[in-house]
């Protein structure tokens, strides 16, 4: 009889739940950017849905699974306010990328899915003191010597040896680890978000695989997306917001776009295969299993974030050292050439991550986790987290495009905090899978391409090359004036690649 009851709660489990799939028709167009799927839609549905981006970016929502990944969103338990998927939206693994969620701290719950695989992905800027010229005779070397400073390629080794107890400190510590031990200047920590150190990390929540994984990959770019880029200033929106992040047209700046490598996905995979079981602890009713999650204020829910929080501050580091090789490198080429060849930090922010924050709904002041999973946060003027320097401007929002386009600085607004929790997109957003991308280019001939426009690359290998050309990409310049008209955060310069390193 047991073994009877097992299969047919087996077979229960493989039966798939036909969900209503929402087309173009069900939606209400708010404004020129703003689009939303009532809460009615589907009985499921907590909150209604939103995405955000002008007529041909709504289109092409439809064309993968992301609509209905985020209605499924709209379906966990505590969430307020929308679902919302910013213009760089396209399907991912539960949430969609784009995705951003606040669910209540005291009832809510939280996702691994509404994080993803590589928690704090992010982008650091460096500004340099050079302008274009200075630098143009050494261009190739500097993209050379920053091909070696940054170590890249799938389970690519890093700069820095840890041990298991440096490892553990590292986790709990963050930035200011990395400030101990010489690889950060003070300046680098104050210029990240959250200062380079997410509460609450316990490393005591994460696997021996994942420490297993970490522990060798300390300061390298990994491969996929991730890069280190040498970029010209070309072009400034808001001088004053540009003045305030030292930046000028014809300025030379290196971007730096990674996050926790190995370590941050087998944290999200463990909770991801563990979480299931909360899920049924706690009667939780789900569309799809990839939204697994737990209460916040639950045993798992505390284990999830307390591994989480580890990988954010794994990433954080990550960056961080990277960064100090970037300096090292440009020291190495362009000592006795220039007249200052350091390199100051603008900003880091993260996009795949989870956070407590407080924020108003329905004008109650309210404490939520916010999940940004492809997302940036965008907090306007007068917030106090937010470096002295910054803090009447808003925050530096970074926004790389796809290689050999732009990518744009914006800045965040007070209307962000209004529309979407203090969020905003994190890139381009793919429109094509690696694979498919890989059928339509050669990546010799895109490096060649590349070189004709005057774009310097070094690349791990041709395969990896052709996963991200531009092709494979939404128009950046699109999304970005998406978010400006929207008003989620504002533009302030545009940055053309130079010289680009990928794993």
């Amino acid at each position: 009889m047991a073994r009877r009851q097992k299969q047919r709660q087996r077979q229960r489990r493989r039966q798939k739940v036909t969900l209503r799939v929402a087309q173009p028709h069900d939606f209400r167009r708010v404004d020129e950017y703003i689009w939303e799927l009532s809460q009615s839609f589907r009985d499921d549905m907590r909150v209604p849905a939103r995405l955000f981006g002008d007529k041909e970016l709504f289109d092409a929502a439809f064309r993968d699974r992301t609509v209905m990944q985020l209605a499924n969103a709209a379906t966990l338990p505590g969430i307020v306010g929308y679902a919302m998927a910013m213009p760089d939206f396209h399907q991912g693994y539960g949430f969609p990328i784009g995705g951003v969620a606040a669910t209540r701290a005291d009832t809510g719950v939280i996702s691994p899915g509404g994080v993803g695989y590589d928690i704090n992905c992010g982008v650091r800027l460096l500004g340099t003191h050079l302008e274009r010229e200075e630098v143009a005779p050494y261009l190739r070397d500097l993209t050379d010597a920053l091909y070696r400073a940054c170590p890249s390629g799938v389970g690519g080794k890093g700069r820095v040896r840890v041990s298991e107890r440096e490892l553990n400190e590292l986790l709990t510590q963050g930035a200011r680890w990395a400030l101990k031990k010489g690889l950060a200047r003070q300046e680098d920590v104050t210029r990240t978000e959250e200062r380079g150190c997410l509460d609450g990390a316990d490393p005591g929540k994460v696997s021996a695989r994942a420490k297993e994984r970490g522990r060798p990959q300390v300061g390298s770019l990994g491969a996929g997306n991730h890069f280190v880029e040498i970029d010209v200033v070309d072009a400034l929106y808001d001088p004053d917001a540009a003045d305030a992040f030292g930046l000028w047209e014809g300025q030379v700046v290196v971007q730096i776009h990674c996050g926790s490598r190995g370590f941050g996905h087998q944290v999200c995979d463990n909770y991801v295969k563990g979480l299931q079981s909360a899920v049924r602890k706690y009667g939780i009713k789900l569309p799809d299993r990839e939204l697994v999650c737990a209460p916040i204020d639950s045993p798992e829910g505390r284990d999830y974030y307390g591994a989480m929080a580890c990988a954010v501050n794994y990433a954080f580091v990550n960056r961080q050292v990277l960064a100090m090789g970037a300096r090292e490198a440009f020291e190495q080429v362009l000592a006795g050439k220039v007249k200052n060849f350091d390199l100051f930090q603008v900003y880091d922010v993260c996009h795949n991550i989870a956070k407590f924050e407080e924020h108003d709904v329905d004008g109650q002041r309210m404490r939520l986790c916010v999940h940004r999973k492809g997302a940036t946060r965008a907090f306007g003027p007068g917030y106090a987290g937010l470096p002295a320097a910054y803090r009447d401007v808003g925050q530096p929002v970074l926004v790389p495009g796809s290689m050999g386009t732009a990518s744009y600085v914006l800045v965040g607004t007070q209307k962000a905090l209004e529309l979407t929790f203090g969020s905003t997109c994190h890139g381009a957003g793919r429109t094509m899978s690696r694979s498919k991308a890989r059928k339509q280019v050669h990546g010799t001939e895109l490096k060649t391409e590349l070189e004709r426009q005057g774009i310097i690359v070094r690349a791990g290998s041709n395969r990896g090359l052709a996963e991200e050309a531009p092709l494979a990409y939404k128009d950046v310049s699109r999304v970005v004036e998406a978010v400006h008209g929207l008003g989620i955060a504002r533009k302030v310069a545009r940055l053309r690649p130079l010289g680009v390193i990928k794993g």
